[in-house]
């Protein structure tokens, strides 16, 4: 189980505000999380070759290939709000 301390620590590094209720649900569900990473780590994997894909899978892609897309009229047309000829969305800070 992983204390309310470290719940609570973890959220101030991840800059979340918790409040007493968050904090102890997500104690339980770290403690959780934990709990099963700790059971990963019992396993005993002597002999299994390491894998970045357990399901053996590769992309697929297209080969690309030109064609008609919007007139940037068309595209600014639906825009909720433009600029110059441009997008306009709002600042991030």
């Amino acid at each position: 189980m992983i204390s309310e301390e470290q719940v609570r620590h973890v959220a101030e590094l991840a800059r979340l505000g918790l409040t007493d209720e968050e904090v102890a649900r997500m104690g339980g569900q770290l403690g959780a999380i934990l709990d099963s990473i700790e059971k990963i780590r019992e396993l005993d994997l002597e002999g299994v070759p390491p894998t970045a894909n357990p399901l053996n899978l590769t992309n697929v892609f297209r080969p690309d290939e030109p064609r008609e897309s919007l007139r940037r009229e068309e595209a600014l047309a639906v825009a909720p709000e433009t600029a110059d000829g441009m997008f306009a969305v709002p600042r991030i800070d």
